[in-house]
């Protein structure tokens, strides 16, 4: 499969051109917020276990998912009023972690730069691969395979460009 790297780059310029607004022209988003991003977990203890335990988000709220019986849907304090949620649905034969589209590609999670090299280290003590991009990514997987990323950027920036 080849790729036409110059058309794609010229339609990049085509639909900046015309969808992007320039700052201070937007309207306001008509959203307070993301109030929490929905993954499925394997088992309750192994999330909480690397979540609260190894990157420090608190475990807030646990309880059952009002349309799956037996289910659990609980709650990780990522900062800024973020929730990282996860569902187990017992019963029910799901796959391995898949890129469909549509389907989660990652989650990119700001911390400082101290919080960075801190968490770095406990990824490298927990003996978790992981992969360093741009000195300020730092890509891994989580229990069931999910991508996680922590991003020493501030939130509304990314690599020096101004996202928000």
């Amino acid at each position: 499969m080849s790729i036409d790297m110059d058309f794609i780059t010229k339609d990049r310029e085509r639909i900046k051109k015309e969808y992007l607004r320039e700052e201070g022209t937007r309207p306001a988003s008509t959203a307070r917020g993301i109030h929490h991003t929905a993954l499925l977990s394997s088992d309750v203890r192994r999330s909480i276990d690397f979540y609260q335990g190894l990157l420090e988000f608190p475990l807030t709220e646990i309880f059952e998912n009002r349309d799956y019986a037996g289910s659990d849907h609980f709650f990780f304090d990522v900062g800024a009023g973020n929730l990282l949620a996860f569902f187990t649905l017992p019963g029910l034969d799901l796959g391995e972690y898949a890129e469909v589209l549509g389907g989660l590609h990652h989650i990119a999670i700001s911390v400082t730069h101290e919080k960075w090299d801190y968490l770095r280290a406990k990824l490298d003590d927990a003996g978790i691969d992981y992969m360093v991009e741009s000195k300020s990514s730092i890509y891994f997987k989580g229990p069931d395979g999910e991508r996680l990323e922590l991003l020493a950027d501030p939130l509304g920036e990314m690599y020096g460009t101004k996202v928000l």
